[in-house]
């Protein structure tokens, strides 16, 4: 049945509307701004290339045959008793596996290049960065520099990133798109990343971890810039933040929700050390339910 004048507008216009929102994406994995998202981005595609000359026969066939072996084609044959084609079998066997090799190869030798723990090979000193995911924001830890932000990182264009990550609460995922790397902070554990941004820019980064409530809301903003606009970052937050120590810090973690931009212009000496080790000594929160009689675990009130 044809469809009338104003469905086939629609259609068009929705049709004509998608690549237009998708020629305007200008940020994700597909657009690096570093050396670790472009390597990233290069194996994304090796991989889909060889998946695609699987995947892409296997739809026009099946549309060849089912309009081949179509009730009104009287030149298909009918075979009802064909059980075996050597050609068949070799292909369905032979062509899968040659393909799984091809990707557990490729896999197999990225992964250890891009290992999240190697550091980049610069001429410039890494900088590190400690980071601690919270109920339901990002803390960012400038232990050389002595100061401390929440929900925004900014860093030199140009020089390597070492971040060490962990989390105050449950297990989480750090993950800025466009520089690459994707990796899990854990409570009581450390882990490693490292990135390095070629262009200044603003980038998002976010979670990409189910943490609770507040997980839609927490991402942050990744300031790429130059060391002089760097440096004035600093004085920035120097000038405006306040004093971040242990007790602040524990506050911090207790408060569970989302928060905007907050600069601490100074820290306390092994702050990361202090967020590792309390949060193995913070009490699991889990409501008793009545069949679990004389348990007297409690959970606190949640807040967004």
């Amino acid at each position: 049945m044809p469809l009338p004048n104003a469905s086939k507008t629609i259609l068009r216009v929705g049709a004509a509307m998608s690549c237009v929102w998708l020629a305007a994406c200008h940020e994700g994995v597909l657009v690096p701004k570093g050396p670790v998202g472009a390597e990233e981005k290069q194996l994304l595609l090796e991989a889909l290339i060889p998946m695609l000359m699987v995947i892409t026969p296997i739809i026009l066939l099946t549309l060849w045959f089912a309009w081949w072996f179509r009730a009104g084609n009287a030149r298909a044959k009918y075979k009802p008793r064909w059980e075996y084609s050597g050609y068949v079998e070799f292909s369905i066997w032979m062509i899968p596996l040659l393909v799984i090799l091809f990707l557990g190869s490729l896999a197999w030798v990225g992964a250890h290049q891009n290992d999240p723990y190697k550091p980049l090979a610069s001429n410039r000193k890494p900088m590190t960065v400690d980071v601690v995911a919270m109920d339901w924001r990002w803390l960012f830890i400038y232990p050389d520099q002595g100061v401390a932000s929440v929900n925004e990182l900014a860093i030199p264009v140009g020089t390597p990133i070492s971040l060490r990550l962990t989390s105050a609460t449950v297990m989480n995922s750090f993950f800025v798109p466009q520089l690459g790397g994707q990796i899990y902070a854990m409570p009581g554990m450390e882990t490693k990343l490292s990135l390095l941004a070629d262009e200044p820019g603003n980038y998002r980064g976010l979670s990409a971890q189910f943490s609770g409530d507040g997980f839609s809301d927490m991402h942050f903003q990744v300031l790429a810039t130059d060391d002089k606009a760097f440096n004035a970052w600093l004085d920035h937050v120097k000038a405006q933040g306040a004093a971040l120590d242990d007790a602040t810090y524990n506050q911090l973690v207790a408060r569970h929700r989302t928060g905007n931009v907050v600069y601490y212009a100074s820290i306390a000496q092994d702050l990361f050390t202090h967020a590792i080790d309390s949060a193995t000594r913070r009490p699991v929160a889990v409501t008793a339910s009545p069949a679990q009689a004389g348990v007297t675990l409690t959970a606190g009130p949640t807040e967004r």
